[in-house]
């Protein structure tokens, strides 16, 4: 009996086996990655701008944060900055001062009597000749007589003896974030961070009355730039501790505003223009004005 027919057959059953797909077990898919969002850019807040004011608290740390870019970005160290205004506070008293400022209602005879004592009209004497050649020689400078000069060191702060006791940022910072007199005031400040930057005084020296004015004749910020004058030569406008250098700032501040030597100081003289300059009170001037007479 033939077997090709058995051989035929297993040749056909192993060539249908030879063209089935193969079995072995597919690979495992990979997981698949999740790619998680970004987180949007940190975005400092916006500052607050420096135009902004207000008459409480509120708002004002964000304003002087505004106003210390403001300041650096016009060219004061971030160092100065954060020592002047790093820790400074609104101060609702300089604004309740400010708010209860009138023109003086006291009488002349009454003010000039409180002010132009015998005590401190021997003392302005005795200064005159302690300090009889610094005065002569400010007087040659700026062409002030010595008792002008002496008679506003003893009104302002009886002889630098009392200069204030606010501390001048402070007072400055919370006046320019007012709304009452924002432009004078951040005008102010940014002097005060000048003088700072430069060198003449230390923030710890920089105190004074409630509305920022310094030294012992009280010149505000900006006329403490422009008038003040390294009298004593030690390489700083030390308003404060200086006699010389206040001495000769107030007669420069004088000058500056048109003082004529020789022509009177009282009432109806120029030089009594002059001295709205320094303060505007007909009063606080006519007092001036006795009291350098009483020491001629």
């Amino acid at each position: 009996m033939s077997r090709r027919p058995h051989c035929l057959a297993a040749l056909v059953a192993t060539l249908l086996c030879a063209c089935e797909p193969s079995q072995v077990a597919p690979a495992p898919a990979a997981p698949l990655r999740v790619v998680m969002p970004l987180p949007p850019p940190e975005v400092p807040p916006a500052l607050v701008p420096i135009e902004r004011c207000g008459a409480t608290e509120e708002g004002f740390d964000a304003w002087v944060e505004s106003f210390s870019e403001h300041a650096m970005a016009e060219g004061i160290s971030g160092d100065v900055v954060r020592r002047a205004l790093g820790n400074v506070a609104y101060d609702p008293s300089v604004i309740e001062l400010d708010r209860s400022q009138r023109p003086h209602k006291v009488s002349f005879e009454a003010f000039s009597s409180s002010h132009v004592t015998p005590v401190r009209v021997r003392r302005a004497k005795k200064l005159l000749s302690t300090h009889g050649a610094l005065l002569r020689e400010i007087t040659r400078r700026f062409g002030v007589e010595p008792e002008i000069v002496v008679a506003i060191w003893g009104l302002e702060t009886d002889f630098g003896r009392n200069q204030g006791s606010t501390p001048a940022f402070r007072a400055l910072a919370t006046l320019a974030y007012d709304c009452r007199r924002t432009e004078r005031f951040r005008a102010e400040l940014s002097s005060a961070l000048r003088i700072l930057q430069r060198g003449d005084l230390s923030v710890d020296a920089m105190v004074g009355a409630w509305a920022g004015e310094l030294g012992q004749t009280q010149f505000l910020p900006s006329s403490y730039e422009r008038f003040g004058i390294d009298f004593d030569g030690d390489g700083r406008i030390d308003l404060v501790d200086s006699v010389e250098d206040a001495l000769a700032s107030t007669a420069n501040y004088l000058a500056g505003h048109g003082w004529r030597r020789g022509v009177g100081y009282g009432p109806g003289s120029p030089n009594f223009e002059v001295l709205a300059e320094w303060n505007k009170s007909e009063v606080y001037r006519r007092t001036i004005a006795i009291f350098a007479s009483k020491l001629v």
